[in-house]
């Protein structure tokens, strides 16, 4: 039997994979497999794949024949895994040797459905310490109970798929997949789900995964179309969370969050092609008269002065009476895009 599937997506990341394949490596073990998938690699990446796909124990390799960006290769994995435990590992990214066992001893231990680990945020030289932000470590938790409150950063603003480990019976119940299609922010739909409909759930303190920061191929350092798949990603936690039994305590929380990626995405416009940097303004002022008015206006009012300001302008730019319900018009607004990490301040 499989103890645990390791799912690691690649696309065209020659220069980072061998760091990311010599820690794989030096995590084996004769009941861990490693999902080594290739989202269509276009350099020198599926060549080091085929290599360590002989040379590193437990390496299966799949490759995609176009690409499909990061949560459908992720769900290519899923769909190949066959491990009790799940995991996940982008290909720019780095492991601490023997991580991984400790890691399955952890969630063995507690026995629950999912554990959320700390990491090590990686930018040049500089390394920081990243904390899950929950401060009750070792211990069986509610999911429920870590999303809120609305106000704070809590472990539904810690969205990272790769900072933790998942039981099976997840996978079994529909909750592990994402949303096919979208290039970044896949993971915000993602965790909101995992902690509405998952049952238990533990944090660690475990510092194990590396995250490189600031590479300049990454898709949160590009400012094409695809950057604004926040809005789509965004659309699906508010629809979703507004059908849920809690919606009335749940949804301030979520409105609260994709306003601050918004404002997050407004502050930083200058870095998006212009069309882009108008879509941006255009599609984020529809995305707001989608939500609630009465959570929209609460959340401006509890941010500080710079995002709250650059939401108001916007609102300013809504038509007279605008102001549907959540979750409406959810999926049509964006091509693509990114969240980025600015919910953790929401």
């Amino acid at each position: 039997m499989v103890k645990l599937s390791v799912i690691v997506p690649f696309f065209n990341v020659q220069a980072f994979a061998p760091d990311v394949l010599r820690s794989l490596q030096a995590n084996a073990r004769e009941d861990f497999e490693f999902i080594l998938v290739d989202d269509c690699s276009t350099d020198g990446t599926p060549a080091l794949l085929k290599r360590a796909g002989r040379e590193v124990p437990g390496a299966v390799v799949v490759r995609h024949e176009r690409n499909g960006g990061l949560a459908t290769a992720r769900n290519t994995g899923l769909d190949a895994a066959r491990g009790e435990y799940l995991t996940f590992l982008d290909g720019d990214d780095w492991l601490a040797p023997g991580y991984y066992s400790r890691l399955v001893s952890y969630i063995e231990e507690l026995a629950v459905d999912f554990v959320r680990t700390d990491h090590v945020q990686c930018t040049g030289r500089t390394r920081t310490v990243q904390r899950v932000p929950h401060g009750r470590h070792g211990v069986v938790l509610d999911p429920r109970g870590a999303i809120l409150p609305a106000d704070r950063s809590t472990s539904v603003d810690y969205p990272y798929a790769w900072a933790g480990i998942y039981h099976r019976r997840l996978l079994d119940d529909g909750l592990l997949h994402f949303r096919d299609g979208l290039r970044t922010a896949e993971d915000r739909p993602w965790i909101w789900r995992l902690h509405r409909e998952a049952r238990t759930f533990a944090v660690a303190g475990l510092l194990g995964v590396f995250y490189r920061r600031g590479v300049a191929t990454s898709l949160t350092q590009i400012g094409d179309v695809r950057q604004l798949d926040f809005l789509r990603a965004f659309d699906q936690v508010i629809e979703e969370t507004a059908r849920d039994k809690e919606a009335e305590a749940f949804l301030p929380k979520a409105v609260r969050t994709y306003c601050a990626i918004i404002s997050h995405h407004l502050m930083n416009v200058e870095r998006f092609e212009p069309q882009v940097a108008r879509a941006l303004r255009t599609k984020s002022a529809a995305a707001l008269r989608r939500l609630p008015p009465d959570l929209v206006k609460d959340a401006v009012n509890s941010m500080d002065y710079d995002r709250a300001i650059r939401l108001r302008r916007l609102r300013r730019r809504l038509p007279t009476g605008g102001g549907s319900g959540a979750g409406a018009g959810t999926g049509t607004e964006a091509e693509a895009g990114s969240a980025g990490t600015a919910g953790a301040a929401a």
